[in-house]
Order: structure tokens, then C-alpha cells, then sequence
């Protein structure tokens, strides 16, 4: 009823101002209606036109007030009728949420289009599309770089959802999966036939059985970790938190830290057989894809208490020694390197190893001299065993500095040390920051000190603080309390693989510590640099860019957790292909917590649809109506070549 009033004092108002316009004014707003900018740029105004507009507008004041009271009165009857006709459908509405068990059952809303996905064919089932072996021969081989991170163009990405493989069941339950899991979860049967002598893993009916073995511990791990722990004693008293095993075989040196309190990566490059890291995951152990060749690793300098190496195959001393440098780069000051296998105890060994006692010798020469031009010295040594550790003391880094002949030279200011996404490999030694006192690991708390122990780096941090750090703890122990009473499947065995997609200062991991699960530490390339402080906690974690895809394989964890990641990243990142990778790595009956703003809530449950994930709306535990949770979970379907069966 008011619009057609409302237009009609519209017009009088157009009519008053096309009297009060100047002919100049109108030529230059004609010319902007036909598109024409060369007026764009206007003379500057001067006091006599100022006085003129005052002079107007005091003329034009008493007749227009009136109108404009009345107009004002007009639109808010407009809205108010409005009002009461679309709060008849709302309440509608908001009486079907209330019927059911949660806030609201999610549903396509009118303004959220539908989407579906195709089911990508059988061959897909294990793909990994930024590591993916029928793309490597378009790479160089030098250095392996065609194993490293090469993400499939924009058009060339997959927007299918990958199948499991057929007769694929539910993972076996941590602690009982760290020593075996189904054989169709992971059919690999090259493995089994090259390793089995070796102890690695063996089939055994429709399961695979992980008895401890390895190339350098045929006595089985417990064994092999009992004598390294006899070198190291700081591997008893929570010294030692966090370590990195290059080239981790079945994961079964990381596994075995587990029960010794000591958190580790199984790092592995993606092959075409082996399946290394997906045997990790498999059995609830952490492991990334990666591989040292050109590129530095994704986590930050001065981040692991140790390194492992166990005949890991890497040619330590070639290439001018660039791997140890990548390697002393993300160890703290005061961290150990482990070495067992060729050139070590090459007097004994060298037979075997299909080389000359000579060739060996020289290598291990070669080996220590490097090791010791990078500030690290020998720590301990015992058979097949050798120990170094890096220097903490300043004193060996300045004599770098004072020496223009030095090799490998300091690295310059040119390079962050934590820059760690599609960064080279430099030739030369990261530096500790002098200005850092507490970083070492000889002045880090042991754990479980560490995980609520201020860091020092949260200074390094823009706004960070120690006030700041201990309201994010309390805030997530909050967070973690209600996210159990919404899905009590965290903290049970249900759930061990989890991922914070984009933590700050690990806080979720923090809270659920206790709880029989780890957590994979993501923090955003793009975002404030925080993996150091994480680690510092005694905690793991990864940079990356969710524009791209993971470096893990398919069906790799139980529970994947956002919290405002399509918001941060709305701008950069579609969010189909954010959600069809998150798809790609949860587990058939795996869950999500979605964290976000009430703006992307419907978007996001629309494409969770679309992924045959069920979900629901609930509230936060502020009952904010900023921000609403998803809880969603991905059901278990076969493919429709194989089974046309889906649960």
C-alpha cells in the first residue's frame, strides 16, 4: 500500500533537486549516466560555491522537512506490514527445528543451489593429487623433485568423490590397530612380498599384521628404541617430545614412541607400490607425505627435538650436504639426529651393503665433516647407532659468520627461517636468533610442562602474549567440553586420527590430550605464523594452503575439525574443492566439526549433501547467533562399479 505513495514523494524530491541543479552539474552527471568520464575529474571547490549550496539548502530546509517526516513515516509502515507477513513463514519454520533433536536439521534452503558430485572411477581410490605417480614423468628426475608437491591445475582438478576400495570396512581400533588392520584397506601386496623377510608387515588371512621388524632392527623395535634410549637418556624424562622419522618404512619406530611418551612424524615420499605413509595412518599413527629434495619441508626452524634416519636411502652427503642442512633447519638447539644404517658401523656392515670398505669409510668421513662445519657434534655412537646433536651454543654460528671461507656459509637475513611453503633448499646453515633464550631444548620445559608453559615465540607472533595464550586454552577446554556432549564419539576409540584444519596455537589438541587420539596441527601458508609456537607445546603440525590438496592419502582420518576456515579463506579458495578434499582424506564413518559464521553455515551444509555427508545445525557453547556448528559425518558407500550397495 505505502510504495506507490512512497514513489510519488519520490518524484517530488527528483523534481526539487533538478531545480537546484547547476547546468553544469547536470551535464557532468549525464555524461556518467552515458557511460562518458571525461568530466570524472573536477575542478576544486571554492568559498563562493560553498556559500551558494549553504544558501540552498537553508531556501530548501522548511519545505522539505515535512515531506521527509511523512516519507519516513511511510517506509517504516512498509516494513512493519512486511514484517508481519514474513513472520508468519519464520515461525514456520523455526517450529520444524524445533521438533527435532538438534538447533535445526540442515537442508537446502531456497537461496542454496543443490549440488551433487559424481563418483570417480575405481582407479582413483588411493589419489593423491599433488604427489600423483601418473603426472611424474612430466618432472624432472634430478634430485627426485618429481616426487615432490606438483598441485593438478585449476581445470585439471577432479570434482568426483573417491571410492574406498572394494570390501573396504571401518578401521581397527587404536591400540589394537597400531599392530594390525585390514588387508582391503590398504591391499598392497607388493609390500608384503618385498618386506615381509625383513619383518616389516606380514598378511595373514584378510588382515595385515605388523610384528616390529625393520631393515636395522631384525631384534624388532622395542629392542632397537631400548638401545637408543640407553644413548639418549633425555628420551626418558620428557626431555624429548617431538621427533621426525625420515623415511619411515610401516611407522613402526613412531609407533613404538607412542607408549614412551613421544610424539613423532613419519615422513615418506608418495610411490608407486610401498604405501609407507598410508600403513601409518592406517594404524593410527601420525605421518605426512614428503620428501626432502629441493624444497624445504613444511614446518618451521627449530621445531623437532630429534631426527630419526634408519637406512632411510637419502644421500646425506651429495649435493653439498643440502639434506642434513634442511634436517639441522627444523631441529631445535640442543636436538639429536639418529642415524642407523650405511655409512655407520661401515667396518663391520659393508659387505653387506654391496660397496667397498674404502667407499664406506670415506662416506663416513665425509659425513662427520659436514656435520661438524654445521655446529652439530658427536653425542654417542653403539653399533649400528650414531647420535649427533646440535650445537646451542653461539660460539660455533659466529665462528660462520667471522669466516668469508666457511662451508656451508650462514644464511643471510634474505630467507625466513620459518618460510616453509614452495621454499628452496638453501646451501647454507639457518642460524638460530640469538635474541631467542628459551627455544633450545635445554631450557624447554619437559612435558607435559611444556603444553601450558607460555612460549617464547608467542612473542614473534603479531599480538601475541602470554595473557593471550592462556584465554585461548580456556577458551578451547570450553570448546572441547561442549563438543563432546554433541558427539560423544570424541574421546573414545572411535575417533583417533584428527585434524585441526587451522589452529592458531593448537588449543583443540591441547584440551583432548588426554584422550586416546593426536592431532595434525594445520596452520594456514597465508596466515599468522603460529606452527612454531605449537611445537614449542609439544605438539605436531604442518603448514599448508587448503586452495591445494593435502599430502596425505585418501581415508586417512576419523575426525576433521574448522573453525572459520571458509570465512579466512572465502576470498582465496573455492569451497567445493575445500570440501571435496576434506571428503577425500575422512574416513568412511568419519565426522566434521564445522565451526563457522552463520553466513556460509547453509552453503556449507548444501555441498556436505552433495558429499553424501549427513549433518546437522547446533549451537555453540556461547550460543552465539554469529557463529553455528555443523556435525557431520561421511557415510561409507561403494562404488557403483563394483557394489551398487551404500550405507
Amino acid at each position: 500500500i505505502a510504495l506507490p505513495i512512497i514513489y510519488i514523494f519520490s518524484l517530488d524530491f527528483r523534481k526539487r533537486e533538478r531545480i537546484e541543479v547547476s547546468p553544469r552539474r547536470k551535464k557532468i552527471l549525464s555524461s556518467r549516466i552515458v557511460g562518458d568520464h571525461s568530466n570524472c575529474y573536477q575542478r576544486p571547490k571554492t568559498m563562493k560555491d560553498n556559500d551558494d549550496k549553504y544558501e540552498k539548502a537553508e531556501r530548501g530546509s522548511t519545505k522539505i522537512l515535512p515531506k521527509t517526516a511523512l516519507l519516513i513515516l511511510l517506509c517504516g509502515l512498509s516494513f512493519y506490514l512486511g514484517g508481519l507477513y514474513c513472520g508468519k513463514n519464520k515461525l514456520q519454520v523455526n517450529d520444524v527445528a524445533k521438533a527435532g533433536s538438534s538447533l535445526d536439521v540442515v537442508d537446502n534452503s531456497p537461496q542454496v543451489k543443490s549440488v551433487s558430485f559424481p563418483e570417480c572411477s575405481s582407479d582413483y581410490q588411493d589419489y593423491t593429487p599433488c604427489t600423483d605417480p601418473r603426472k611424474w614423468k612430466k618432472y624432472g628426475t634430478h634430485r627426485l623433485t618429481f616426487m615432490e608437491r606438483h598441485c593438478p591445475p585449476v581445470f585439471d582438478r577432479k570434482q568426483c568423490l573417491v571410492p574406498p576400495p572394494n570390501g573396504y570396512k571401518s578401521p581397527i581400533r587404536w591400540p589394537k590397530s597400531k599392530n594390525e588392520c585390514w588387508y582391503r584397506n590398504v591391499p598392497y601386496d607388493w609390500i608384503n612380498k618385498q618386506k615381509s623377510n625383513q619383518h616389516w608387515l606380514k598378511k595373514e588371512g584378510d588382515k595385515f599384521h605388523f610384528p616390529g621388524g625393520g631393515t636395522m632392527f631384525p631384534n624388532g623395535v622395542s629392542a632397537y628404541v631400548d638401545l637408543m634410549q640407553d644413548l639418549i637418556p633425555e628420551m626418558k624424562d620428557g626431555t624429548i617430545r617431538t621427533a621426525i622419522d625420515t623415511g619411515c618404512g610401516v611407522a613402526s619406530w613412531g609407533g613404538d614412541l607412542l607408549d614412551r611418551g613421544i610424539l613423532t612424524v613419519s615422513l615418506a615420499p608418495r610411490d608407486n607400490h610401498e604405501a609407507q605413509v598410508q600403513f601409518a595412518l592406517e594404524r593410527g599413527i601420525p605421518a605426512i607425505l614428503g620428501i626432502i629434495s629441493t624444497q624445504r619441508l613444511p614446518f618451521p626452524s627449530n621445531s623437532f627435538d630429534m631426527a630419526h634416519c634408519s637406512r632411510c636411502l637419502i644421500p646425506w652427503t651429495e649435493f653439498g650436504g643440502v639434506y642434513l642442512l634442511e634436517v639441522h633447519r627444523i631441529l631445535r638447539p640442543g636436538g639429536f639426529w639418529v642415524l642407523s644404517g650405511p655409512p655407520v658401523n661401515y667396518e663391520n656392515r659393508w659387505k653387506g651393503w654391496d660397496t667397498t670398505v674404502e667407499a664406506q669409510r670415506s662416506n663416513y668421513e665425509k659425513l662427520q665433516d659436514l656435520l661438524t662445519s654445521m655446529c652439530f657434534k658427536m653425542y654417542a655412537k653403539k653399533d649400528d647407532i650414531a647420535v649427533w646433536q646440535k650445537s646451542s651454543d653461539n660460539a660455533c654460528y659466529n665462528k660462520l659468520s667471522n669466516d668469508p671461507d666457511a662451508y656451508p656459509p650462514k644464511c643471510d637475513d634474505s630467507l625466513e627461517p620459518d618460510s616453509a611453503w614452495y621454499t628452496p633448499i638453501r646451501p647454507c646453515v639457518v642460524v638460530p636468533s640469538p635474541k631467542l633464550k628459551k627455544t633450545g631444548l635445554e631450557s624447554t620445559p619437559k612435558w607435559p610442562q611444556r603444553l601450558h608453559a607460555t612460549p617464547e615465540r608467542i612473542s614473534d607472533v603479531p599480538g601475541g602474549n602470554g595473557g593471550l595464550f592462556k584465554r585461548d586454552g580456556s577458551k578451547w577446554k570450553a570448546r572441547a567440553k561442549h563438543y563432546k556432549k554433541l558427539l560423544p564419539a570424541v574421546g573414545s576409540d572411535k575417533i583417533r586420527n584428527v585434524m585441526d584444519m587451522n589452529t592458531a596455537y593448537g588449543g583443540l589438541a591441547a584440551a583432548l590430550v588426554d584422550d586416546p587420539l593426536w592431532v595434525m596441527n594445520v596452520v594456514s601458508s597465508y596466515a599468522a605464523n603460529t606452527l612454531p609456537v605449537v611445537f614449542d607445546r609439544g605438539l605436531i603440525g604442518t603448514y599448508h594452503d587448503w586452495c591445494e590438496a593435502f599430502s596425505t592419502y585418501p581415508r586417512t582420518y576419523d575426525l576433521l575439525h574448522v573453525d572459520g576456515l571458509f570465512t579466512s579463506e572465502s576470498q582465496r579458495c573455492e569451497m567445493k574443492y575445500v570440501m571435496l578434499e576434506m571428503d577425500r582424506i575422512l574416513r568412511p564413518n568419519g565426522y566434521a566439526i564445522i565451526r563457522e559464521s552463520s553466513y556460509f553455515v547453509d552453503n556449507i551444509a548444501s555441498v556436505a549433501k552433495g558429499l553424501r555427508w549427513s549433518c546437522r545445525k547446533e549451537q555453540t557453547e556461547s550460543e552465539s547467533e554469529n557463529e553455528k556448528l555443523l556435525i557431520c559425518q561421511k557415510k561409507l558407500w561403494y562404488s557403483s562399479n563394483t557394489t551398487s550397495e551404500t550405507k
